[in-house]
């Protein structure tokens, strides 16, 4: 079976570090990205499992990324599932990221036993 593959949006290369890390030990294939703009150069080339994504991003944040991936023309990355990473989920209202297209999110500081959680449940 070939290992699930992940795109992680995190403009913060701790966070991006450590989550590679962490999924990586769980055998996942992780590509990671800075911005949104990245995001959707990288579902040009290829597709993937599941994307997480910061809500926070210069050049495309997540809401606006999660929306464009949405739109897109091949049913299958459109409906890819997107988790979203947030530190300020209280800006956000469970409709906002519902209607953004989003799947589910976690909060920062992140728990990364219920990261790699939510990544199995939507990768199995």
């Amino acid at each position: 079976m070939s290992a699930k593959k992940v795109l992680v949006a995190e403009d913060s290369s701790v966070i991006q570090n450590l989550t590679k890390k962490i999924l990586q030990f769980q055998n996942y294939e992780i590509t990671a990205v800075k911005n949104g703009k990245e995001v959707m150069k990288e579902l040009d080339k290829g597709s993937f499992d599941i994307i997480l994504m910061d809500i926070n991003m210069p050049q495309m944040d997540g809401m606006t990324c999660a929306q464009e991936i949405r739109k897109l023309s091949d049913p299958v990355k459109a409906a890819i599932p997107i988790v979203a990473i947030t530190g300020n989920a209280k800006n956000y209202s469970d409709d906002d990221f519902k209607s953004a297209g989003i799947n589910a999110y976690l909060q920062k500081p992140l728990d990364f036993d219920r990261l790699v959680e939510v990544v199995k449940e939507y990768t199995a």
